[in-house]
């Protein structure tokens, strides 16, 4: 039996476990299956994808890629998509944050969570500036599910709180350090980040839309689509 079991690692090495990760044209590993998603998760369920609108049925989507209002002017997601996601300690800390809101009679919309890691190498093969979008070769915050794009609405008009420019402005007029805005938007910028820093998550300094939550996990970039992901989460 001992010499079955030694011909076995030693002719198959790459066992179950291990095929996990695929890896990519630019070296990252990556999550690419629904088998693999479920290993992962059976061995840490903090690990699971949460679609936001089940813990948060108030929430607001406005997902700009799976239409033509980005930066890029066209849709990288299926244009019918209207789900995103999180990772569980991700998503419930953003609960919390549209909670407390929510007793201000204030609420969140959300432009991007989870971002496939496909589109990322999309993003960069067009545009190839890590000023605007993520390098391939390491991955990011969207492809972890950890990062989320978002801004506060007034519950009662619906309408978002001015914020001193819109979503995916790439000018140093939407840093965290830019100041010479009026006072009603350095309060606005003030508030999402107090209440989004209170609940664990991290800025990003040239992105006043864009915070992340700490990958002290150890959590894996994916590339699995909405419709896979959402019936994984069902």
């Amino acid at each position: 039996m001992a010499r079955v079991l030694l011909f076995f690692f030693l002719f198959f090495p790459v066992w179950a476990g291990a095929q996990v990760f695929k890896t990519g044209q630019y070296g990252v590993q990556y999550i690419a299956t629904e088998k693999s998603y479920r290993t992962t998760v059976k061995k840490d369920s903090a690990k699971q994808m949460i679609e936001l609108k089940q813990l948060m049925p108030g929430i607001i989507y406005s997902l700009r890629y799976a239409g033509k209002d980005n930066f890029v002017q066209q849709p990288f997601y299926p244009t019918n998509t209207n789900t995103t996601f999180l990772r569980l300690p991700a998503a419930k800390a953003l609960q919390k944050v549209q909670y407390e809101l929510y007793e201000k009679g204030l609420g969140l919309k959300i432009f991007d969570a989870y971002r496939p890691y496909s589109v990322t190498v999309k993003f960069w093969e067009l545009i190839k500036d890590e000023r605007y979008v993520a390098n391939p070769s390491k991955g990011s915050g969207h492809n972890r599910g950890l990062a989320v794009d978002l801004t506060i609405i007034d519950l009662k008009t619906g309408a978002e709180l001015d914020m001193g420019t819109g979503f995916d402005h790439f000018t140093d007029t939407a840093h965290h350090s830019f100041t010479q805005l009026s006072p009603t938007v350095l309060q606005n910028r003030k508030l999402l980040k107090e209440v989004m820093l209170k609940y664990g998550f991290n800025l990003f300094e040239t992105e006043w839309w864009h915070y992340y939550w700490p990958n002290y996990r150890n959590y894996e970039v994916l590339d699995l689509d909405f419709k896979k992901l959402k019936k994984l989460t069902n």
